[in-house]
């Protein structure tokens, strides 16, 4: 792809789960998660439509470890949609750790997916819970918005912002991972394999001094 050049009708911004509980100090905690915030602050001031993601999960939710007699996080268990991580608590409803970076600029976004709500199933993607059938209804926004390019930023790039842009290319959008504004667990060479995937499929990966 040649270096973008933003669209204010057509191009949208998802900003994603830039929240307490994955910066560092939080309780799952991506190194450096914090030290993206000033690019995104950059690139949401250029862009006529932003939107956010949050993680959102009640206390009781079926991917926290504390939820599982002898369960330990990172370990995976079998749920009926199929295999899933079990967490440390995080991102629990109502609590700062659920709370946005307290220097993420949220004033101009439009939207809030909230993600994660359901107590029985986990959602890593903008677009779909983990069963891979639940919409969280942000393709038919963007459609009645008439936003067909979407540009991704956010935490993780090998989690949550890689489920979310391939989910993106799969609804027939075009797609833009910006690699400067997100942050990676990268855990057993988790990122290679989701860059390769995300290659695969057709999702650009671009630095932000590209977007113009």
């Amino acid at each position: 792809m040649s270096d973008p050049v933003i669209d204010r009708h057509s191009d949208a911004l998802i900003v994603v789960d830039v929240q307490n509980d994955f910066c560092p100090g939080g309780a799952l905690a991506v190194d450096r998660g914090d030290a993206i915030v000033p690019v995104i602050n950059d690139l949401s001031a250029r862009f006529a439509h932003v939107l956010l993601t949050q993680d959102w999960h009640p206390r009781n939710h079926t991917s926290f470890a504390s939820n599982h007699r002898g369960g330990a996080p990172f370990d995976t268990v079998e749920m009926p949609y199929g295999a899933q991580t079990l967490w440390p608590d995080h991102c629990v409803q109502g609590t700062r750790g659920a709370d946005f970076h307290g220097h993420l600029n949220v004033e101009r976004a439009e939207l809030v997916i909230r993600k994660g709500f359901r107590s029985e199933i986990d959602s890593y993607s903008a677009f779909f819970e983990n069963d891979r059938k639940t919409p969280t209804g942000l393709t038919g926004y963007l459609r009645e918005r008439g936003l067909t390019r979407l540009f991704f930023a956010g935490i993780a790039t090998d989690v949550c912002v890689a489920y979310s842009a391939l989910d993106s290319q799969a609804q027939g959008f075009e797609t833009v991972v910006v690699e400067d504004a997100c942050a990676a667990i990268d855990h057993d060479s988790s990122l290679d394999t989701a860059v390769r995937q995300m290659d695969m499929q057709g999702v650009a990966l671009l630095p932000s001094t590209s977007i113009r």
